[in-house]
């Protein structure tokens, strides 16, 4: 009996450890990638650790030597500044997914409108305030500035403004009736139960681009890392992303050799 300790020892060091891919990824994606990390462990065995949060904050954490795979953002800015630091591989960059902003409500609040003016914005907020992502680092909170700027509203409501750590945050500010209004992505209102009402979507050439790019991380230089990140544009993880409204990037000249992109490239998604 008194070797048995030794015995289980042994054996679990002979046993080799279960491969595993830790993924940073901006708080946005977490309904779609959670399926789509889910569908990907059932087909290969390999488990995808998730963690999310507000892309300046996840870029900081690699940037201080947090253990990460693979980065998932929700905006170019914040890649490159891990690609300047050296702390991503940039021969795997690429964009995966676009985005759309939208005004969001609680369900009692106003009925559905164009917003193509500054004016319109400014009538329906009225005294009310206003839920954003931080304006001047999150990524959902600087396209939603922008497009405030774009229609000549923002020093008009900047006052009204109450900023939170990441978009799901200020989503949930709404849903719960703490603020009457949010700035959020189209696909943040999946799931949300009905808790809130799409009032509009703002103008496309309002704000930046919405794109979500992805990378290896300096460290992240395992196959399983790199199957993965492949595997996010793989035709069944682009129809889970599309699912949960987010608009695909079509593929790049450079990826249409690759085997996962051969169908995007062939017949370009919308």
């Amino acid at each position: 009996m008194r070797l048995a300790p030794y015995f289980a020892a042994a054996v679990l060091a002979a046993t080799p450890a279960l491969a595993e891919v830790t993924v940073f990824a901006a708080a946005s994606l977490k309904t779609a990638l959670d399926e789509v990390a889910a569908d990907w462990t059932e087909k290969t065995g390999v488990n995808v650790l998730l963690s999310y949060g507000g892309t300046p904050t996840l870029a900081r954490q690699i940037e201080a030597g947090a253990p990460a795979d693979i980065f998932f953002s929700a905006a170019g800015t914040w890649m490159d500044y891990l690609q300047d630091r050296k702390l991503i591989r940039p021969e795997t960059r690429r964009d995966i997914l676009g985005n759309r902003l939208v005004l969001i409500s609680s369900t009692s609040r106003a009925a559905s409108v164009k917003l193509d003016t500054g004016a319109k914005v400014k009538d329906l907020l009225g005294d009310e305030r206003l839920s954003m992502a931080l304006v001047d680092a999150v990524p959902a909170g600087q396209y939603g500035k922008e497009a405030l700027m774009s229609l000549g509203v923002w020093d008009a409501v900047k006052d009204q403004v109450i900023q939170s750590e990441n978009v799901t945050q200020a989503l949930r500010l709404v849903a719960t009736g703490e603020v009457a209004f949010g700035i959020v992505y189209m696909s943040d209102l999946v799931g949300d139960g009905g808790a809130v009402k799409l009032v509009g979507s703002f103008p496309e050439d309002s704000h930046r681009p919405i794109v979500y790019p992805a990378a290896l991380t300096a460290d992240g230089a395992g196959p399983e890392a790199a199957a993965f990140l492949d595997y996010l544009a793989d035709p069944a993880a682009i129809a889970v992303f599309q699912r949960n409204r987010f608009v695909p990037v079509a593929a790049g000249r450079a990826d249409c050799g690759r085997p996962l992109f051969a169908a995007r490239c062939a017949d370009p998604a919308p």
